[in-house]
């Protein structure tokens, strides 16, 4: 296994998927709560943080599996933020046998049709490149950042923006492979327990695929007041709380 990982506690296992932009830092404060009570593993997703870039098509569903499989694990609760919620998303999908529960934290979604604004703002970061001070500027302006950027934590946002924008650049190939069909065409065939937790100032676009889940069978949503997309970091008092609830069935 050649993703760098972190694993402690004991008890019913949670694997973690950081958002994309970010790494496992995306969970230091929500994870150490939680390994008062289960035991937690976060990993650096492939090009991010301390685990290597790919080195043709990135395929991080397959990574989750693989991970897995070297952990000796057969069955987890998957927690993804933002990419990393869509990465579990389709994993359940896929393995549903593997996944017990599932907690989606404002994810994107395979398949989902993003807004000429969204792919627009997109393509702003990356025409700024290889400056990576102004790839970083840019992003923050996006509406999900309205919160982060006024917050303590802004400091931690910055320097995961700044490694990934600095590791991004130096991938071989920028392309990634998702499951097909595609999760958008049947999240109505999702069967995890699933707990969906999104920032209430969050963004429209973000609001609108969360609007895609409705239709999943077995799901309780969640808003944190006063977050925005990166409610792990400003609040995780309240996602700590969401999520071991969760857990508890509560």
């Amino acid at each position: 296994m050649d993703l760098y990982y972190e694993r402690y506690g004991k008890g019913e296992p949670i694997v973690f998927l950081h958002s994309g932009g970010a790494d496992l830092r995306d969970w230091m404060y929500i994870a150490p709560l939680l390994s008062k009570h289960y035991e937690v593993i976060s990993f650096d997703g492939r090009g991010a943080g301390r685990s290597p870039s790919p080195i043709k098509y990135a395929n991080y569903v397959e990574d989750v599996g693989l991970l897995l499989d070297h952990l000796n694990l057969k069955e987890v609760t998957l927690v993804g933020h933002s990419m990393g919620g869509q990465i579990a998303t389709d994993f359940a999908m896929h393995k549903p046998d593997r996944v017990s529960k599932l907690v989606l934290i404002a994810p994107s979604l395979s398949g989902y049709t993003y807004s000429n604004e969204f792919n627009n703002e997109m393509k702003e970061i990356l025409n700024e490149a290889p400056d990576i001070e102004k790839m970083v500027t840019r992003a923050l302006r996006a509406p999900m950042y309205q919160i982060i950027t006024k917050h303590p934590q802004l400091d931690l946002m910055v320097q995961m923006l700044s490694d990934h924008c600095k590791r991004m650049l130096t991938w071989p190939i920028f392309e990634m492979i998702w499951p097909q069909p595609l999760t958008a065409e049947r999240l109505e065939r999702l069967e995890a327990e699933t707990l969906f937790i999104i920032g209430s100032e969050d963004s429209k676009e973000n609001f609108r695929v969360a609007t895609c889940f409705q239709v999943v069978p077995h799901i309780r949503s969640e808003q944190v007041t006063g977050a925005d997309h990166m409610v792990t970091l400003t609040h995780p008092n309240a996602v700590y709380k969401l999520i071991k609830g969760f857990m508890d069935g509560s």
